[in-house]
């Protein structure tokens, strides 16, 4: 499974694992899975969807702006807000 969080200036959102994430990068959407190489990026507004199994329905969620950063801890998404 995939470490994943979500923090804002304000709080930790999410702090959780799950199967996979797609996240809306700047340079356009990626998935994240267990063992990804480590990554930083850009995001753009959009939705984040969580799987939290493989053949489950993704959770979305808005963001607006923030970073990505995939390292071997899992999955941190920093968002400046989350609607």
């Amino acid at each position: 499974m995939l470490h994943f969080e979500l923090v804002t200036p304000e709080k930790l959102v999410r702090s959780e694992d799950v199967y996979m994430v797609v996240v809306p990068g700047s340079e356009g959407d990626f998935g994240v899975l267990q063992g990804h190489a480590p990554l930083m990026s850009t995001i753009r507004d959009g939705a984040l969807a969580i799987y939290r199994t493989e053949k489950g329905e993704p959770e979305t969620l808005s963001i607006v702006g923030g970073f990505a950063e995939v390292s071997e801890s899992g999955l941190t998404v920093l968002a400046e807000s989350v609607a």
